[in-house]
């Protein structure tokens, strides 16, 4: 094979070229895609504070992590404002956070309706230094205009799930 054009090589019915010159194509890394951005955020996100997970047997569900898994599993606390009880589970480097509808008008009521079973519902990730505000999210939609207090008594805003890969995030005040 002398020659330094491309020959035919046969396998299993597949005919492959023999590269001769030219740039190796490669994958696009994730730290490479983060890098071509034109202008950093002029804030951060932080740790992840919790996992969301919507469940329709509050109690249950607190007895399986506590008594099954034997995790801490916090009291359940209503929160009239956003339409939900809430139970968490301490995981040591972060939370799960069950929740339950209070009242028909919950938000979580129609998530059950269509997820019998449950499921998670959301992401928090805190926010050093204050959560964004104007520029950093036109982009993105809101599901309201204002902050309001989450679970932890810190300001949080929801990321609408059809502008972060329909995922709802929440954005917690650190």
């Amino acid at each position: 094979h002398g020659t330094s054009s491309p020959t035919p090589r046969h396998m299993a019915g597949v005919t492959l070229k023999k590269r001769t010159s030219g740039p190796v194509p490669r994958a696009l890394s994730a730290s490479a895609a983060v890098s071509q951005r034109t202008a950093p955020p002029s804030w951060q996100l932080g740790r992840l504070n919790h996992v969301a997970v919507a469940v329709p047997d509050l109690e249950k569900a607190a007895r399986f992590y506590r008594d099954v898994l034997g995790a801490r599993v916090s009291g359940t606390v209503p929160l009239p404002e956003h339409g939900v009880s809430t139970v968490f589970v301490e995981l040591g480097n972060t939370k799960i956070e069950l929740l339950h509808p209070l009242g028909e008008k919950s938000p979580i009521a129609g998530f059950l309706q269509k997820n019998k079973a449950g499921g998670m519902h959301h992401v928090c990730i805190e926010v050093p230094g204050g959560l964004p505000r104007g520029a950093p999210l036109k982009k993105i939609r809101l599901l309201s205009e204002e902050p309001r207090i989450g679970a932890h008594g810190k300001p949080v805003v929801f990321l609408h799930p059809k502008d972060c890969d329909g995922v709802l995030v929440e954005l917690e005040e650190a």
